[in-house]
């Protein structure tokens, strides 16, 4: 994943985190640093791998490859660059992805309208927040103006 123009910090983790009633979820943990355009295409394929391991369905791969684009697209020109980690998750038998992008970037100032269907700051057509959002079973925004964002997504198999 590394070459000498990209210098990606990936990490892999296996970690028992406590689950819904008293079960657990199995955590393989990858991390992206995006910097430059060719780290966007690196995280794609990336999450494409991951949710091809998680044995998710050809649209629900498609779902977290679309939102996981959009969100580290965000960070690389709003945040001016960040990073993503992808975790695969395993609760009760079954499979999911979280994907956590964080940037250092200036934040939002107003997250609900960032998150509204159309919104845009740019000359994009306004689907990366609220579409990543619409595309994932769980999603959280956390952004302090001046500090930068986080967003935890995660999509379950069959869900």
């Amino acid at each position: 994943m590394s070459s000498a123009r990209n210098t990606d910090h990936t990490v892999a983790l296996a970690t028992t985190v406590p689950g819904a009633a008293g079960r657990d979820a199995m955590t393989e943990r990858t991390v992206h640093h995006v910097r430059t355009e060719e780290d966007l295409l690196t995280v794609r394929h990336a999450v494409r791998a991951a949710t091809l391991r998680a044995g998710f369905s050809i649209v629900d791969q498609t779902r977290v490859v679309t939102a996981a684009s959009e969100l580290a697209r965000n960070a690389f020109i709003h945040g001016g660059g960040g990073s993503v980690t992808i975790d695969q998750l395993t609760l009760g038998g079954k499979a999911g992805l979280r994907l956590t992008v964080k940037d250092d970037g200036p934040g939002i100032l107003d997250a609900d309208a960032a998150l509204a269907d159309g919104f845009t700051t740019g000359a994009g057509l306004g689907h990366g927040l609220g579409g990543a959002r619409h595309l994932m079973n769980d999603f959280e925004l956390h952004t302090v103006p001046g500090q930068g964002t986080t967003v935890i997504a995660t999509r379950w198999a069959g869900r």
